[in-house]
């Protein structure tokens, strides 16, 4: 039970790196193929406002709050599995290993989110951005899931 209120713990923050750093690339996205910074954000509310919310090109509670909270939280989803990766290897981690590890699962939860996940559930952002930007908030993802490890540990 400790062991799960670790990771848990972990992926918290981890997560949140990730959610940050993959949400700043959405912002950047969002200017240069949409001309709005926040569309792609407000587009992850998709889940409960529907195609409403993939019109939406100005701040408000309604989408962008939302928006942002469920990219939080599948964010954190995502870091559970970095992190049980990164417990895996342990102390001995290196950080090319950290990275690998998190590029990994960013490169899953993409193939997830763009392949495998019925249309009600995708991000939403990719009906926004070009597959440029949504290869930059990828990679943010995975960054900000490695930038955990290496600000907490020292790795080789």
């Amino acid at each position: 039970m400790k062991s799960i209120v670790k990771l848990l713990k972990r992926a918290m923050v981890s997560g949140s790196y990730a959610s940050l750093g993959s949400s700043v690339a959405l912002l950047a996205g969002g200017v240069r193929d949409t001309r709005s910074a926040i569309a792609p954000v407000n587009a992850v509310s998709h889940w409960l406002w529907k195609d409403k919310a993939l019109r939406q090109h100005k701040a408000s509670l309604r989408y962008s709050l939302a928006g942002y909270a469920i990219h939080h939280a599948a964010s954190i989803f995502w870091a559970v599995f970095y992190e049980k990766l990164a417990l895996r290897h342990g102390r001995a981690s290196t950080k090319t290993q950290a990275i690998t590890d998190a590029l990994t699962v960013s490169a899953l939860a993409c193939a997830v989110d763009m392949q495998c996940t019925p249309e009600r559930l995708t991000p939403g952002f990719e009906r926004k951005l070009s597959k440029k930007s949504l290869f930059v908030v990828y990679v943010a993802f995975g960054v900000g899931l490695a930038l955990h490890t290496l600000l907490d540990r020292k790795v080789d």
